[in-house]
Formats: structure tokens, sequence, C-alpha cells
């Protein structure tokens, strides 16, 4: 069970002030999002995910490469399932290190990488700016915030990606764009925003339906032209955009810009390989073949600490069940482009039946109940037909940690999803939230932090496994 510091202040004491300004979406879907409370973690865990998440996001950016350079267009297409449009632009071989949040499960048999959030990760404010603000409330001196130094990566990150930019004659302000309405959305953009400008560039804001392009020319907001696109939209979404007044095909003519070198986009379109859920799949088959890889390219691909990171920190993943079906060994299916759980299925491996779908079933009608107040039901089932209808890859299934905490409506225990922002390559940032077996958009955020003094007796003490 995880150890969580509760704080001595109520919900609406803490989010009156400063920390509602920095996340004012700290009620979301009618309901809590943050929590007045903290999830301790160790110096020894900390540090052993910082060696392990900057080793995987290594791994990702060569086997991104390696996909670039050596695998067709078809492996892109159906093994990946990337859109045959967003395919040109995402063999652009364009810098590595962008902002990135890995998924982590922590449990007995140590730290695994779930998933990968390559293109439009969100929980940027909550690790970068509310952790500091509730670590300071607990005033408790042996407690640290972990995602201190996160804004010094972010203005970094910012900084070698404008510079290669400049490189290839695309200079300029940087317009930053969401959906304007959204207000996580924008507030995460927004947050991004001003560490660029901190960082010495000229910024804007624009919503995307602000933006107007003009095939084959620019793109532009307000008659400005835009050189320079930070983007909180997916690629996948992007690709499919047209405008029904027009006609015109939004997304096949800004990535036309971008091939062109007209526009600069960050994240670079190429994070949407590692964005697809297949490239978890492709990483394993790649491992597992690792000795034959000469063959193919006339190289080995991975050397053996890669090897190693790979066994110990990733999981078995491939693009059928049958590995485990054969072998009864309970694994999750996950849509391709899954997002906030949608899509995802735990399963037992020995028959169709899904041993975690009741916490799946709540989770579901438990935001229904939120839409139908907002009468957004038809939405929400669109929505959760699009995700459920895509092709999936099939992962080894890991216990979560327990984890209990006190929410406006009582004690609540949930399951601990570990987020971990790798932003230019390193550890930035830690997003804990508590939800249920498939962390979805209605789990907590419980912000983390580190107790600096504790001994292994103290440690095993407070942090004990089901």
């Amino acid at each position: 069970m995880r150890q969580v510091v509760q704080l001595p202040l109520s919900h609406e004491e803490v989010f009156q002030g400063e920390a509602g300004q920095q996340i004012p979406y700290h009620r979301m879907y009618g309901k809590q999002y943050c929590v007045p409370a903290l999830t301790v973690y160790s110096l020894s865990e900390v540090e052993e995910l910082r060696i392990a998440a900057e080793a995987v996001d290594g791994i990702y950016c060569k086997v991104m490469r390696f996909i670039q350079q050596y695998m067709p267009d078809s492996f892109l297409e159906y093994q990946l399932g990337i859109h045959p449009g967003l395919i040109p632009a995402a063999r652009m071989e364009l810098v590595t290190g962008g902002i990135t949040r890995q998924d982590w499960i922590i449990g007995e048999a140590g730290p695994k990488c779930i998933e990968n959030n390559t293109d439009t990760p969100t929980g940027i404010p909550e690790a970068a700016a509310l952790e500091d603000i509730l670590v300071g409330l607990a005033e408790d001196a042996t407690l640290t915030a972990p995602s201190a130094e996160m804004d010094v990566c972010i203005r970094e990150c910012f900084r070698i990606w404008l510079e290669f930019y400049a490189n290839q004659g695309l200079q300029g302000p940087v317009t930053f764009t969401s959906f304007g309405e959204h207000v996580e959305d924008r507030t995460n953009t927004e947050y991004l925003m001003r560490r660029c400008q901190e960082a010495g560039y000229d910024v804007f804001y624009a919503p995307l339906d602000e933006l107007e392009i003009v095939p084959g020319e620019a793109l532009y907001h307000q008659g400005r032209e835009i050189n320079l696109l930070y983007r909180l939209y997916p690629l996948e979404y992007l690709i499919d955009d047209r405008d029904e007044t027009t006609g015109v095909d939004i997304g096949v003519a800004l990535l036309d810009l971008v091939r062109e070198g007209r526009l600069g986009l960050m994240n670079p379109v190429q994070h949407v390989l590692m964005q697809s859920k297949g490239f978890m799949a492709a990483i394993w088959s790649l491992y597992e073949r690792n000795e034959q890889t000469p063959e193919y390219c006339g190289f080995t691909l991975f050397d053996e600490a890669e090897m190693d990171v790979i066994s110990r920190y990733l999981l078995p993943t491939y693009f059928s069940a049958e590995p485990f079906e054969l072998s009864a060994i309970p694994y999750v299916a996950k849509s391709y482009w899954g997002r906030e759980g949608r899509g995802t299925l735990l399963l037992d491996g020995e028959t169709d039946n899904a041993f975690g779908k009741q916490d799946i079933e709540y989770s579901l009608s438990e935001k229904l109940e939120s839409n139908l107040a907002t009468g957004a039901t038809d939405e929400d089932e669109e929505i959760t037909a699009y995700y459920e209808n895509q092709p999936k890859i099939y992962q080894q299934l890991v216990p979560m940690e327990q984890a209990v905490i006190e929410t406006k409506d009582g004690a609540y225990s949930g399951y601990l999803l570990t987020g971990v922002f790798v932003i230019g390559g390193r550890l930035a940032g830690i997003l804990p939230r508590v939800g249920e077996k498939v962390t979805g958009d209605m789990a907590y955020y419980c912000a983390a932090t580190v107790r600096e003094r504790m001994n292994d007796e103290e440690e095993k003490e407070w942090r004990t496994w089901d």
C-alpha cells in the first residue's frame, strides 16, 4: 500500500488562492480531480525511475530512427496504424528529445513502463507548479518536490527545438494552439507558452478554430503567418480534419507545409510513431529478434545494456493475444490510439471474459453520468466507439499498487499510476494518479513528494505490498 500524506487543509482552502489559479480544472466532470494530499516516494525509487525512464526514452528514440530508416511504409501503416497521409512527414528525421510522459506501474517486480505519451501529454502544470505548492503546505522539512526542475527542462527543450528549426530557416514568434474553450488543454498549452517566453522567445496563443491555412502557402492567425507551432492537438485527429465550408483537407495541407519546410511543429511529427501503441509491440519484437537484426540492416540494434533495460522495465507486448492465451497469462488489450484508458480491456488470458470489466464499466458509467448533466451522452458514446473499434496491441498485465486517498466524497481506495515526464531526454517531473484498474480521466491527481530522510527499516515499514 502506497503511503499518502493528507494535508491539514480542505480542498476549498487549498484551491481558493494560487493553487486554483494554476489549476483551474481542479474539479472536472462535476467531481474533484486534485486532492489535498501527497503521494510519498522514497529517494531510491525516484532515482531508479530517473535511470529507467531516461534509458527507456533513449530506446524509444533509437527504435524511432530505426523505423524511419529501415521499415517500409506498409509497416508504419499496418503495424503502427499510422494514417498514410502522416507517413511522409513522420519519416522526417528531426531533432530528438521532446515533451513526453511515460506511465509506470510500481509493483513487487519493480517499476514497469506500460506506455508512453509522446505526442500531446498533459498534466504539466500539476507536476511543474501545483506539486511545489502542495508540498509546501505539508510543512514537513523531510518532504521535497521531485518535479522542481521541470520548468528548467521545458525552457531548455524549447531552446533546442527552436535552434534546430532556426537552422532550417524557420524563425519568428512561436504560436501555441489548443481548443480554446477546453480549460485543461488551454491551461497546459499556456503554461508551456510562458516557459517558452521565459526562454527568450516571442509567443502568441491562438485557439485552433482561429487558425487559417492556405494550401501550399502558409498557416495564418488573424493575418499573421505562422512558421513555428506548438499544438496540443493529436496528429491522428488532425490528419482527418476537413473544412466543411471550403472542402480543404486541413490536416493534409498543414502536413504538406511541414514536409516543404515552411512550418515547424512541436512536438515534431515523428513523435506520432512513438505515440502509437503499436510502437511498444515493435520494440518487443525487435528485442526478441535482436540477434537477427544484422541480417536485416547490417548491425545489431540493441547493445547488452539496452537489452537489459528492455527486459527489466518494459513488458512483453505483441500484435496478437496468442502468446498470452497459449500460456494463460493475464494481459491487457489496448487500442492503438487509446487515451485516458479508453479502448483498454483487462483479460485473464484463458477466456474472452474480462476479469477487470466491472471496474472498466464503472469508470465509463461514471463518465456517462457526468456527461448526462451536460447533455453530452451521444458524444461520449461516439468517442467510446471510436477508441474501442481501433486495432489493438496486447501487453502482459502487471498488478497495480493500491492507495487510499481522502476525497470530498470520503475515503477512496484505488490504484496508483505514476506518470514520469521525460523532457529533452531528462526526467523532469512525476504525475501520480489514483483511479480504477484502468486509469481514466476520472482518476484523482495526488501530487508526488519525496521523503528525503528515511532509512531502510523505515522504508520497509511504510511500503508494504498487497
